[in-house]
């Protein structure tokens, strides 16, 4: 069965990934979840589950610009270390993500540094190009003399393998209605900046920049029939 990043006692401690998994409020789960050590199980018959989130936790996810500028680096990502994008959800301060490994698929650790850090580096370069206050504080001190720019919080995030199709949907269900849950639209297929509408064949406004989004592949949907 699916197995966890990290077993800590409470409400996902010990559940498999097939198991409804239901978190008290819409982001306590991501909050926690934040660590400097995380293992990763790259098994190249495994979706992974991503979670991470802004720094702090702040809602730094809030216009087109931005979030087409993550949508350009989850490709430039997925290309270069042979991942498939099945599922997504932009939330104004975290970011959801399902993926499948392709055929010789870098290890999703490699993955996710190829999204975040090149992201983090062109946010960096506008908001000194127009002066912005965000750049202060978005600015730490790791210490004495020396600064760092952080765009995500620190550490790997969320990731959770699954093992089969059904844990497989499951996750892509839950993925689609976190704007529902937040109370941000009242239907999964009114937010633009998750991959819901193009499960439904609707289109989407033509002035968003989204990220290229593949169908799980047959093979491992397969699996239900077993």
């Amino acid at each position: 069965m699916g197995r966890y990043r990290r077993k800590r006692p409470g409400a996902t401690a010990g559940l498999p990934s097939s198991a409804p998994v239901r978190y008290p409020c819409g982001m306590c789960h991501v909050k926690l979840l934040h660590r400097k050590k995380v293992r990763h199980y790259d098994d190249p018959a495994h979706c992974h589950e991503l979670t991470f989130s802004c720094y702090k936790r702040w809602p730094l996810l809030t216009n087109n610009l931005w979030r087409g500028m993550l949508s350009d680096a989850i490709d430039r990502a997925n290309e270069r270390h042979g991942y498939l994008l099945t599922a997504f959800v932009y939330m104004p301060e975290h970011v959801h993500l399902l993926v499948y490994p392709g055929p010789g698929a870098s290890n999703i650790d490699r993955l996710l540094k190829a999204i975040k850090r090149p992201y983090s580096y062109r946010i960096k370069q506008l908001l000194v190009e127009t002066a912005s206050s965000l750049l202060k504080r978005l600015t730490i001190q790791q210490r004495p003399g020396v600064e760092s720019f952080r765009f995500w919080q620190e550490g790997p995030g969320y990731d959770r393998n699954l093992d089969n199709p059904v844990s497989a949907l499951a996750a892509i269900d839950y993925i689609h209605r976190n704007p529902v849950r937040r109370g941000l639209v009242e239907r999964a297929i009114d937010w633009q900046w998750s991959s819901a509408r193009w499960y439904e064949g609707l289109p989407y406004d033509p002035n968003i920049r989204l990220p290229k989004l593949e169908k799980l592949p047959a093979e491992f949907l397969a699996q239900a029939a077993r």
